[in-house]
């Protein structure tokens, strides 16, 4: 459920309505959505570029054997500004505010430069990432746009706050900001201020939200001849509510399993 992969019926298809043959992909991990990406790219005659400072040693090797594999050991932002020509992006990196808005906000200017339209793909636009930061690597984000952080207390459904010992928490993989909600806070909250922006500027851009799995959305620019194909074969899952639903029963059920594991710790340690 953590992979992009279990989207990839919808992905891939937009990608053949957009032909899109060069395309990035922020944060690898173990590869699983490589594989498929560079695939369809190889297929195409294109390329896939990866873009990962801390991929896992088995993506590595396996990207430096693949020639239609670019991988780049940088983060995200400081990765982006080498990039051209690009086709498609799959934006599934660090989720946060400042990272997600200046990623998107980055490739939309390569887009322009190079005469391309903006076509992204989100991972984690549902709770809990949606209105609440995760950092995997908080020194990255500057102060001024950091929010106060733990790695010990985590998610749950219902509390703006943390929860100490309870919940989805991050150990040493990540940190969740101690609040949810409010200005600059949230991979969706950072896809609502990029369209919001554009808009004031005259420009527009279709969005799809798929609510399941941890939710994917779908930023496309709306004058190119495909984005009707796009936004039609998106529209039945576009803020679905039975997925929606579905979703928070995983959820909760995934919850309720996190809290009988630390009662039964917690039991042991007694």
């Amino acid at each position: 459920m953590y992979s992009m992969t279990v989207f990839s019926d919808l992905i891939f298809p937009v990608l053949e309505f957009a032909q899109a043959n060069q395309v990035v992909e922020i944060g690898a991990d173990t590869g699983g959505m490589s594989l498929m990406l560079a695939e369809f790219c190889f297929n195409r005659g294109g390329r896939l570029t990866s873009i990962d400072p801390a991929p896992t040693p088995a993506f590595r090797t396996w990207a430096t054997f693949n020639p239609q594999v670019h991988h780049v050991d940088l983060p995200s932002l400081e990765a982006l500004p080498t990039l051209t020509n690009i086709d498609a992006w799959i934006i599934d990196g660090d989720h946060n505010w400042y990272t997600v808005y200046n990623e998107i906000t980055e490739a939309e200017k390569l887009c322009r430069r190079d005469n391309k339209p903006l076509l992204a793909f989100f991972h984690d636009i549902c709770w809990p990432c949606a209105r609440r930061d995760m950092y995997y690597a908080p020194e990255r984000i500057p102060a001024e746009f950091r929010h106060p952080f733990s790695r010990e207390n985590g998610v749950t459904l219902g509390n703006a706050m943390l929860l100490l010992n309870r919940g989805f928490r991050g150990g040493n993989n990540f940190a969740w900001a101690m609040h949810e909600g409010g200005p600059r806070n949230g991979v969706l909250t950072a896809i609502e201020d990029f369209m919001a922006e554009r808009y004031r500027e005259g420009q527009e851009f279709g969005f799809a939200e798929i609510p399941g799995l941890l939710g994917l959305g779908v930023l496309f620019d709306l004058n190119m001849p495909w984005s009707g194909e796009v936004a039609n074969f998106l529209l039945p899952h576009h803020q679905n509510k039975l997925l929606r639903i579905v979703e928070e029963d995983r959820v909760r059920n995934s919850l309720r399993a996190h809290d009988l594991w630390d009662d039964a710790r917690e039991a042991a340690a007694r």
